[in-house]
């Protein structure tokens, strides 16, 4: 069975500094290899947008960072889901589309590493899905901890990633990623 490719969140508001600092910076450019990988093999893709309530949000509808980066917008045969919450399974049809086409694979990239990310990749694992994630086309920013400690950008994605790896997915590079398809190209 094909895998799915689900990018999710790759937004233009994640380009504001008031983010503050950001690991992967070539997290897009994995991100974009590994969509023309999937659209060369003709594998499903599936794009999320985030639709924040919040109109001060840079990710709200009125807002320009609300659009899709370039390069990432969905072809017309690409599957497209907005969602209001940082799971892509809350208050969407994901899940409805995803056992009515027998697909049972899922490779998420897309931002941020612990929040829609995580969120997203801990549903799927409950709902029974094989999940991978892409640690090098995912990307977090730096944090304060609940006890006022500062979080590199990298230590936020990392902790974020290992709680996922091996309890909810599996988690692998973009290399990983290619050299797989490669292989099932050359064997099909």
């Amino acid at each position: 069975m094909k895998p799915v490719l689900l990018v999710v969140d790759v937004q233009k508001g994640f380009d504001d500094p008031s983010w503050g600092q950001r690991n992967n910076p070539d997290a897009e450019l994995r991100m974009l290899e590994l969509l023309k990988a999937w659209r060369q093999r003709d594998y499903p893709i599936i794009h999320v947008q985030h639709v924040s309530q919040d109109q001060s949000s840079k990710l709200h509808p009125s807002n320009p960072g609300f659009a899709l980066k370039k390069g990432f917008e969905p072809l017309e045969e690409e599957y497209f889901i907005r969602k209001k919450v940082n799971s892509c399974f809350i208050g969407t049809e994901l899940d409805s589309y995803l056992k009515n086409n027998g697909y049972q694979t899922l490779v998420v990239v897309g931002l941020t590493s612990n929040h829609c990310i995580s969120t997203t990749v801990r549903m799927a694992g409950n709902l029974g899905y094989r999940t991978y994630v892409c640690s090098d086309a995912t990307a977090a920013y730096e944090a304060t901890s609940y006890d006022g400690l500062h979080l590199s950008a990298e230590e936020v994605h990392r902790h974020a990633l290992s709680a996922l790896n091996q309890e909810f997915a599996e988690v692998v590079t973009s290399e990983d990623l290619l050299a797989f398809i490669q292989e099932n190209m050359i064997r099909n």
